[in-house]
């Protein structure tokens, strides 16, 4: 088995919620009794590990129904094309849909960030590891998607398993959402909350900085719309879990500041 599958890093953080990824990407795969949810999709290099927990219970991805994106960046949509072409509906927030349709090098052109990486680079030489594990773990390789379904500011989705509700916080890009799935008690938070941060060297709650996020004001401003949502456990894109709910969270977040 190649290290790329790296199947320790598949475990239950909820009743019905398992983490996939590896120590630097989360994605979540649901498990409902209606049928099968990825929130986010990982990288190109995930796929292995992916097909693999799916055999070992007897699944395939044919019984993935739906693929929810809380943002359009490479590292959470590697694995849009071989869900999609195995039956599943892919969704996203329409102001992230042109990454999509114009492949991952677009992203930096549709939500261009508003500082270089190179200064965090110069400062901290180790955060040098996000970009290069992204791009071995093929981020920068993936297809143009076509065929996604779309929606505009919060949504509920009642045809998807386990009918989540996806909560518009702009900011990191203009299209990122988080998904909140009520019966469960989680949120995902995508990447407008992380509990690690690689680019500064940061662990707990905090905002993304600002080499990877479009409009830091707007991010500031979400989260505020964070904090009123219900208590759950967060399940954010890079980082652990986060069990003191949103409230909390947001507030470490904005204690942080933006970096």
């Amino acid at each position: 088995m190649s290290r790329r599958t790296q199947p320790d890093r598949v475990h239950q953080v909820a009743p019905a919620v398992e983490r996939l990824g590896d120590g630097m990407v989360n994605f979540y795969l649901v498990d409902h009794p209606d049928g099968l949810v990825l929130v986010d999709a990982g990288l190109p290099g995930h796929l292995g590990q992916l097909r693999e927990h799916l055999a070992r219970s007897g699944r395939s991805l044919h019984e993935i129904k739906a693929v929810l994106l809380t943002h359009g960046h490479p590292d959470h949509t590697g694995l849009v094309t071989a869900a999609q072409q195995a039956g599943a509906d892919i969704w996203i927030h329409e102001a992230d849909a042109a990454i999509l349709a114009d492949g991952p090098r677009s992203a930096m052109r549709h939500a261009k960030p508003e500082r270089s990486m190179f200064p965090y680079l110069l400062r901290r030489p180790a955060s040098i590891s996000g970009p290069l594990h992204l791009a071995r773990m093929g981020g920068f390789s993936g297809r143009p998607v076509h065929g996604a379904h779309t929606f505009q500011g919060d949504h509920h989705f009642d045809e998807i398993p386990g009918r989540p509700q996806a909560v518009a916080l702009p900011g990191h890009t203009d299209g990122t959402v988080a998904y909140h799935f009520p019966a469960l008690g989680v949120l995902f938070t995508g990447d407008a909350l992380v509990t690690r941060e690689d680019m500064i060297g940061h662990t707990g709650p905090s905002l993304v900085s600002r080499g990877f996020t479009h409009d830091g004001a707007a991010a500031l401003s979400s989260l505020d719309r964070l904090a009123e949502l219900p208590p759950a456990l967060l399940l954010p894109g890079h980082g652990p879990a986060f069990a003191d709910g949103p409230q909390a969270a947001a507030t470490q977040a904005r204690h942080m500041g933006l970096h």
